[in-house]
């Protein structure tokens, strides 16, 4: 089969020819159809992410895809050949970007008949950081005040409609073409950042969703009221000077979460939640995708699909 990898940090992906993957007892084969790339990917090709996911080579990458069980372990029941399915790799295994992967059976859930593929294969780590970023670590309130740094990105683009959909009042950062995207999505204002400082513009917000880090984390305390939060899902905050803002500041690492993917999913489709697309390309171009993911400037989610 041929599987996307690379053999070194900062080395070209290639597609290698490697064996279809045997499977271990709690595992299953899926026969990929769709893999969406995320920031994780480039940090692992680029090597800085490697203190905390020490990868070996040669490395396949992609941790999120949607396809169909081909096979499953011998002690596996919740899943059968044929059942279409979104999986969820561990970043230390990857294998997303394969003709077939091999994931543990509890990696995966059932793709809702109401979703594609490719949709599908955009959720799992952006639709869930939104998700438990607003949900279970910032404890969001219908009413309250949110906003969303880098609000037209794969997490942002589901942040947006999640905090909207929960009954809050939902301030956004963006630029260029993310303005009327974000807009449309349900956001009550937009800043366009390279045109003005969204510290000078929002004020008293309840919850910030930091999805930048830096000098944008650092400018975001002052536009929160005392008491409160700020969750960054990029570099952890400086507790100090949260504290002397009146205000608390976690940092969140969504893979834990990992078992809840089922609820991310079921209310994407049950609650028809958009997803948006940056680019989907097919194998072939899996080089396209990936400059395009390095590039910072997707609107939405990068796909890679196959046939």
């Amino acid at each position: 089969m041929k599987s996307i990898r690379i053999h070194g940090f900062n080395t070209p992906a290639v597609i290698n020819e490697v064996s279809v993957p045997s499977i271990e007892a709690d595992q299953v084969l899926v026969r990929v159809m769709a893999s969406a790339l995320n920031p994780l990917d480039i940090g692992l090709m680029a090597g800085w992410a490697a203190r905390f996911f020490p990868i070996e080579f040669p490395y396949a990458i992609g941790c999120d895809f949607a396809g169909v069980v081909e096979r499953v372990g011998d002690a596996v029941t919740t899943f059968k050949p044929g059942n279409a399915v979104v999986a969820w790799a561990d970043p230390l295994t990857g294998g997303g970007l394969s003709e077939y992967s091999a994931v543990p059976a509890k990696s995966c859930v059932l793709l809702p008949s109401s979703l594609t593929p490719i949709e599908g294969a955009a959720i799992p780590t952006a639709g869930s950081t939104a998700w438990h970023g607003l949900f279970s670590e910032g404890h969001i309130k219908p009413g309250e005040t949110v906003l969303v740094h880098a609000a037209s990105g794969g997490v942002g683009i589901f942040a947006v409609q999640f905090a909207k959909k929960a009954g809050a009042r939902v301030l956004a950062t963006t630029s260029g073409a993310g303005i009327d995207l974000v807009r449309s999505l349900g956001a009550d204002e937009v800043v366009d950042y390279k045109k003005q400082d969204f510290a000078q513009v929002f004020r008293d917000v309840d919850l910030v969703l930091d999805l930048v880090g830096g000098e944008t984390q650092s400018r975001s305390y002052p536009v929160l009221k005392r008491g409160g939060r700020l969750v960054s899902t990029t570099s952890p905050p400086d507790v100090a000077v949260a504290s002397a803002h009146g205000v608390s500041a976690t940092m969140m690492y969504v893979k834990p979460y990992a078992s809840r993917l089922d609820e991310v999913v079921r209310a994407v489709a049950q609650d028809g939640f958009k997803v948006v697309l940056d680019t989907s390309v097919p194998f072939e171009a899996f080089n396209d995708a990936i400059e395009r993911q390095r590039s910072g400037r997707a609107r939405g989610k990068i796909i890679i699909t196959q046939s």
